[in-house]
């Protein structure tokens, strides 16, 4: 006989979304902050050895740091949610990534900044994991479209968030450090977490019952009855991961280097409209998913995301009139693909394994960002700091999605099992 799953009430899911969308909301406040302050801090730290093509590597040189720390966080964090529970990893996750970006407002160089880097990105891989699993395990089947997209776009507004602090407050290499320190301010989130959100029912089902249970999950997910889903999963992940990082996020840098210290709010303002476009994106992602089914609608956002980036970079610059208008196009288009993740990846594994199958996907492609952002910086530099050459290039990264998920079981429908 089946055993009787736990209950929540409606106050305690509520709970549980609005603190897991304020965590990963304030992830997307660290993952934004260095775009718009990386020119300014390689100015302020190298002094007179700064040069632009030095500069743009540097911030490949934190983006793949940021990446490697998410990706190693979120394999280890994932696994952990599925031994310890969703929220408790949930709050490791969020005081992980707020007490190490705060303590990046002290370094003395780019060197310690690189270290710290890593560590905020462990916090930042595991906060995903966690919290959609939770999110996904703890509200009934008709509603998770929806709040795929909540969770889809909460990063993105953390992004958007810290573009107009940027925007308000300007970012110089005489006055950066207060943005990596406001950026520290969430912990109370993480803290929120581990007082006060309910588990998950069904990953307290698995405690009780050994047939629902594993004790190495990493290995289950590499078996012969998992392998093809965990594989597929990685793949479609990776995909607008490693675009976005080595291709879409670098429409930012683009952006300062062109304006330089002329225009400092420029870099902001560029942020913003990305970030904005980006929130709507991934907040409809769910609904797209579910509108057009899993594999068309992802096959369609791979291909209008490769047009859109690889032709702002090659056809536009910023300050020309339709330079804004389409970063935020393209922010929107590209962004669908993290309310489609939010939704699509949970179905592909059992509740036993559910974060850690959702953890390894998701952060084992910033493995592959970390590689790919420091060939695009070097990319850049090879062009003479051209950001743009070096940014159609890479954003045709996109494209790739459009073969592989025709690979990919099609889940549409699916409920999550018991």
């Amino acid at each position: 006989m089946s055993q009787a799953l736990p209950t929540v009430t409606t106050q305690g899911r509520y709970i549980a979304i609005t603190v897991a969308f304020l965590g990963w909301m304030c992830a997307g406040v660290q993952m934004g902050a260095l775009p718009i302050a990386s020119l300014s801090i390689s100015q302020d730290l190298m002094k007179d050895a700064f040069k632009p093509a030095v500069a743009a590597q540097w911030f490949g040189y934190f983006t793949a740091a940021l990446s490697l720390g998410a990706a190693c966080g979120g394999i280890f964090l994932g696994w952990l949610g599925d031994r310890i529970g969703r929220a408790r990893a949930m709050a490791v996750s969020i005081l992980c990534y707020t007490c190490f970006a705060g303590a990046a407002s002290f370094v003395t160089s780019q060197e310690q900044l690189l270290v710290l880097r890593f560590l905020a990105g462990m916090g930042i891989g595991g906060m995903w994991p966690n919290g959609v699993s939770l999110v996904a395990e703890i509200w009934p089947d008709v509603s998770r479209p929806f709040l795929a997209g909540v969770m889809g776009t909460s990063a993105n507004c953390g992004m958007l968030l810290i573009s107009v602090v940027g925007k308000t407050w300007k970012v110089t290499p005489d006055s950066w450090r207060w943005l990596l320190l406001v950026s520290a301010t969430p912990a109370v989130v993480g803290l929120l977490a581990l007082w006060i959100v309910p588990e998950s029912p069904k990953w307290l089902a698995t405690r009780g019952d050994a047939t629902k249970k594993t004790d190495t999950p990493m290995r289950e997910l590499f078996s012969p009855a998992l392998l093809r889903v965990t594989l597929v999963g990685i793949a479609l992940a990776s995909i607008p991961l490693v675009a976005a990082w080595s291709a879409g996020r670098w429409l930012t840098p683009w952006a300062d280097s062109v304006a330089g210290v002329a225009h400092p709010g420029y870099k902001a303002d560029t942020q913003a409209m990305w970030a904005f476009g980006a929130a709507i994106g991934s907040f409809i992602g769910g609904q797209v998913a579910s509108m057009l089914g899993r594999r068309l609608a992802y096959f369609l956002i791979s291909l209008c995301s490769a047009l859109l980036t690889c032709g702002i970079f090659l056809f536009l610059k910023p300050f020309e009139p339709l330079f804004l208008p389409m970063v935020f196009i393209q922010g929107l288009v590209a962004t669908l693909f993290f309310g489609w993740l939010p939704l699509c990846l949970p179905e592909l594994f059992p509740t036993r394994v559910r974060a850690s199958g959702a953890g390894l996907s998701y952060n084992f492609g910033r493995f592959l960002v970390a590689g790919a952002v420091l060939f695009a910086g070097a990319l850049t530099a090879f062009f003479g700091g051209d950001y743009a050459k070096a940014g159609a290039i890479m954003g045709l990264i996109y494209g790739l999605g459009m073969i592989v998920i025709w690979f990919a079981p099609d889940t549409t429908g699916k409920k999550l099992e018991d």
